[in-house]
């Protein structure tokens, strides 16, 4: 910028009717012109650098960006393009720039979207979301998730047409991937639940089988005592098909007890009947305890399931533990029988192993319901729980007992049981000594 001040023309010599005094003054005004255009000038050059700068840095942006972008007229011909789109098509923007939108869509239905969305007058400013797929560099089709805002001109007529998209190919493929993962992990869990439950009824083992001997034991009796009864029965039939003389049939009828056999037959029979109803509840308890659970959530009676699991858990134990507990009416939640049935052994365990060591173990069992909740505590009078394993007894693996002994997992399972049914799981220690759970479920 050239700033030599101008040359004023002066007058040779003085002019008729112009004192020196106007001359200075039309000096001092060319001087405020000359040093106004001089800042305007400055001023004009530092708005252009800040031009320059705004430009360079919407370049920056538009070329860092991943998601495509393109700003179209009113036509829908390309008038600006950026680095990514580039990228994708594999076109520089000069060649992208004046060409239909149309041209880079990969079908038919993509084309009559993106024409509806830049045709549609009402067109929202916030912009519209459309799945379209583009051509990219190998001729390809790219899922594209687009948005389609309207540029807006100084009238506020619409001018065109701005589109910012992102490809989902990748997004997609990684969704895929992670619901592959989760449905994995979903598995793992329920097979890692169903170890648990068969470590459980592992250490039910011995209580079982003393369970099933009973009824097995009084069946065999009854079996052995109606084979004999068999015996007579063919022998006295025989005889008498033989037509045999009256007097050798009495003799007979005597010597082999046949009333006596035929008033005892019946509550052999019911005897022989209801050992075998009793194994079979056995073993249908064991069967469905075992079973891997549905996912679907039916109705549970509580008082049945508590039920169940002292009988169980008592059975399983080397020495008696004293369980005080009142079955009352019956309390019905929602959820898998089997599976709050596991939660209550794995409580009722940890309490009978908290308390093996006393001379007098008890657990007090209660169930009451309130405020659309029913509420199940189990409390031992043992040590209680140090207070520095209070925050860590549900985490998974966490154990106090030797190796061997339990797998820390009990707990945590039945934790994630409990919140799987909309409950809640808590410990806490009581005043007088000894811990206390609390299982609360919502009522069915």
């Amino acid at each position: 910028m050239s700033t030599e001040r101008p040359r004023s023309p002066l007058p040779s010599g003085p002019m008729e009717g112009v004192d020196e005094s106007t001359w200075m003054d039309v000096i001092q005004k060319m001087d405020e012109v000359y040093t106004r255009l001089i800042d305007d000038e400055v001023e004009l050059e530092k708005k252009n650098a800040e031009l320059e700068q705004s430009q360079q840095f919407i370049f920056s942006v538009l070329t860092s960006m991943s998601d495509v972008l393109v700003v179209c007229d009113e036509n829908g011909v390309i008038e600006q393009a950026n680095a990514a789109l580039c990228e994708l098509t594999g076109r520089p923007e000069e060649q992208l720039s004046g060409t239909p939108l149309h041209a880079l869509l990969a079908d038919e239905q993509s084309r009559n979207l993106a024409r509806a969305a830049m045709e549609k007058a009402d067109a929202p400013r916030a912009g519209e979301g459309i799945e379209l797929n583009l051509l990219d560099r190998a001729g390809q089709s790219v899922s594209v998730d687009a948005n389609c805002t309207p540029r807006i001109g100084d009238k506020g007529r619409r001018v065109g047409t701005v589109w910012v998209g992102r490809p989902t190919a990748e997004l997609k493929r990684a969704y895929h991937e992670m619901r592959a993962a989760h449905e994995a992990l979903k598995r793992t869990q329920q097979q890692l639940l169903h170890s648990e439950k068969m470590a459980s009824l592992g250490q039910l083992v011995a209580g079982v089988a003393h369970e099933l001997n009973n009824p097995i034991s009084f069946v065999l009796g009854n079996v052995h005592a109606l084979s004999k009864y068999s015996d007579r029965l063919r022998t006295y039939i025989a005889a008498m098909h033989a037509n045999e003389p009256e007097a050798v049939l009495a003799e007979m009828r005597r010597r082999l007890r046949i009333e006596h056999l035929l008033a005892d037959l019946p509550s052999l029979i019911e005897g022989t009947l209801e050992g075998a109803q009793r194994t079979a509840d056995i073993v249908h308890g064991l069967k469905r305890f075992s079973a891997m659970d549905p996912e679907e959530r039916k109705p549970v009676n509580l008082v049945e399931v508590i039920d169940r699991a002292i009988h169980w858990v008592q059975k399983g134990r080397a020495t008696p533990v004293e369980v005080q507990w009142a079955a009352g009416e019956p309390v019905t939640v929602m959820g898998s029988a089997g599976q709050l049935q596991q939660v209550m052994m794995n409580l009722l365990q940890n309490g009978f192993d908290a308390v093996s060591h006393l001379d007098a173990p008890r657990i007090r069992v209660s169930l009451e319901r309130g405020d659309g909740m029913a509420r199940v505590a189990l409390r031992d009078n043992g040590p209680g729980i140090p207070p520095e394993h209070l925050l860590r007894i549900f985490d998974p693996f966490f154990t106090t007992k030797p190796v061997g002994k339990g797998t820390g997992l009990g707990l945590s399972i039945s934790y994630g049981i409990v919140e799987q049914h909309g409950g809640r799981l808590g410990a806490h220690n009581v005043d007088g000594g000894g811990a206390e759970f609390v299982l609360e479920l919502p009522l069915a």
